[in-house]
């Protein structure tokens, strides 16, 4: 197996780190390398803050459940989906503001993650430890509020990176064969698959080295879903210009 792809089938979130500094020019190098990463249309539409007020980390902390590592982290990054400057160009060449259609917030979306995910491995490859933030969306508001975010931005989620002080245990994903189709969806399998892996992550609770608890694969999903829906996402988004249309 090839460095990469030993990478990527090894990726743990780690939110212990030491007190080991990120030097300026490597984190600067990761970010030009993630900016390989697909952009549709090639847009580019993201942006990156770096979160280095202690106040503001820990207020940012908070908001997003007290997730402390957001504070102890060597680097805090807030991931920005951004249509400032593809607005910029449609006004320049003539085509007016941007109307907040479903599919320029679908593209910036997805390409705030698919540089933060190519950010998280080359930052993994030279031995950082990572772990995304969702949780900034709990009051998405006032997280633009402290980053002075204009309209066109919105925050997706924070990335902590540090060097590593504690390796968990590696989580075991769905089966390929559970996520791959061939010609057509078979949704017959679903229960079936979701039982078996429910065993598998019930025994993978119950054994690894720290945090054992009594769960599976079922009551982690479905209380992430159903109790972490953020229906004050859409309000905030149309408020940021995004999703009107």
């Amino acid at each position: 197996m090839n460095p990469i792809l030993q990478a990527q089938s090894t990726h743990k979130s780690i939110r212990q780190y030491t007190d080991k500094t990120i030097d300026d020019a490597l984190l600067k190098q990761l970010i030009q390398c993630a900016q390989g990463a697909a952009s549709s249309s090639f847009i580019q539409a993201y942006s990156i803050v770096q979160v280095t007020n202690k106040d503001n980390r820990a207020k940012i902390a908070t908001l997003a459940g007290g997730q402390k590592w957001v504070e102890s982290a060597a680097e805090f990054l807030i991931i920005c989906a951004d249509l400032t400057r593809v607005e910029q160009c449609s006004l320049e060449q003539g085509l007016g503001e941007l109307e907040g259609n479903a599919e320029h917030f679908i593209a910036a979306t997805t390409d705030a993650t698919f540089m933060a995910q190519n950010l998280m491995l080359g930052a993994e490859s030279v031995g950082l430890g990572a772990v995304f933030i969702g949780g900034i969306r709990n009051d998405p508001a006032q997280v633009a509020e402290l980053l002075h975010l204009p309209k066109q931005v919105y925050p997706v989620f924070g990335l902590c990176l540090g060097y590593p002080d504690a390796q968990p245990d590696l989580k075991p994903r769905l089966p390929v064969d559970v996520i791959l189709h061939k010609d057509h969806y078979d949704s017959r399998r679903c229960a079936e698959d979701v039982n078996a892996y429910d065993i598998q992550m019930q025994a993978y609770y119950q054994s690894r080295g720290d945090n054992q608890k009594t769960s599976n694969w079922s009551e982690q999903t479905a209380g992430a879903v159903q109790k972490k829906k953020r229906e004050h996402m859409l309000s905030f988004l149309q408020k940021q210009g995004f999703l009107k249309r």
